[in-house]
């Protein structure tokens, strides 16, 4: 495993990191909180030092499965997690105010009963789960990253930035309060490597990438004929005929580089971390089969320049979160 610092922190994260929504067990179907814990044991026996899950991840179980498993390895492991909006709307309304989806109350509310879902007295990244652009210029947000640091509770601040608008975080990453942003990342959205990271290299903030599949398509995992289990959050990710465009755009994919036909998360993952903005990479991992191939894919380094070359035509503006 090789590791990247996170921006000005000095925090070393490991290139692969740990996506832990799947570990929920409500939006993601047909796991298991023991082959969780297998997968996250042998992640942490391959490198993997870093995971990120947040307390809506089935109503904090995720959290939950999480703490069990650092507790039980005993060797450090960094844990990010996230606060989610009050009112649980993602994204932000935009004529919301941060006050009113992050009272400060709450904030500490949601703080405290992480702290007890994993089981740690201290949260080593405390992340908002969800982001208005218009929320930048206001003030409280920045006391509250103040007052959770100097609580002791918390060590680093962050923030998910909403889906397909990475450019939310620009001015973020210049305030000099935040230490990482997440945001999506992959072939067919690269939109957060265009303004945000640059950004984000120039004022020390750490980048980390999710969605590096696009929920499961750059796996390969989606046909026309890809059924779910009924709440799978799959099921209204590639509602009607997204799975067909899907199917097709990898098609297309696979033609142009042949030689990653059959490999798909290795090119997906090889992708992310060719940009040395990005500190690690967060994909969702539920299986024990899953963390083996995506060290693997990492440890094969960045792609090269004619390989990124021939990507830049896949990039495909939709948001199928909407």
């Amino acid at each position: 495993m090789k590791y990247r610092v996170m921006g000005k922190t000095g925090v070393e994260l490991s290139e692969i990191g740990y996506g832990a929504w799947g570990l929920g067990g409500i939006q993601w179907r047909g796991g298991s909180d023991e082959e969780s814990l297998r997968a996250l044991h042998l992640g942490f026996s391959l490198g993997i030092n870093f995971v990120d899950t947040a307390l809506a991840y089935g109503d904090g179980h995720s959290e939950e499965v999480v703490g069990r498993a650092v507790r039980e390895w005993r060797l450090p492991i960094l844990i990010a997690t996230k606060i989610p909006p009050i009112d649980r709307i993602w994204p932000a309304r935009e004529q919301s105010k941060f006050s009113e989806v992050f009272p400060s109350d709450y904030i500490a509310q949601c703080t405290e009963q992480s702290l007890r879902n994993l089981g740690v007295e201290r949260i080593d990244l405390q992340q908002f789960h969800v982001w208005n652009r218009s929320w930048t210029e206001q003030e409280e947000w920045k006391k509250v990253v103040e007052d959770l640091k100097s609580s002791g509770k918390v060590r680093f601040a962050g923030i998910s930035l909403t889906e397909h608008d990475p450019d939310s975080g620009v001015e973020l990453a210049a305030s000099g309060l935040i230490d990482s942003l997440q945001v999506i990342y992959n072939i067919f959205d690269p939109a957060a490597s265009d303004r945000l990271f640059p950004a984000a290299s120039r004022s020390g903030v750490g980048i980390l990438a999710r969605v590096p599949f696009d929920e499961g398509s750059l796996a390969g995992a989606i046909r026309e004929s890809t059924e779910f289990e009924e709440g799978d959050f799959r099921g209204f990710y590639f509602r009607g005929d997204r799975k067909a465009q899907v199917a097709g755009r990898v098609r297309g994919l696979q033609a142009d580089l042949p030689e990653f036909a059959s490999k798909l998360p290795e090119l997906a993952l090889r992708f992310c971390l060719s940009d040395p903005a990005v500190t690690t990479v967060i994909p969702g991992m539920r299986r024990s089969s899953h963390v083996t191939s995506n060290v693997a894919a990492a440890n094969s380094g960045p792609l090269s320049r004619g390989e990124l070359s021939i990507l830049k035509k896949h990039r495909w503006d939709r948001n199928f979160y909407q």
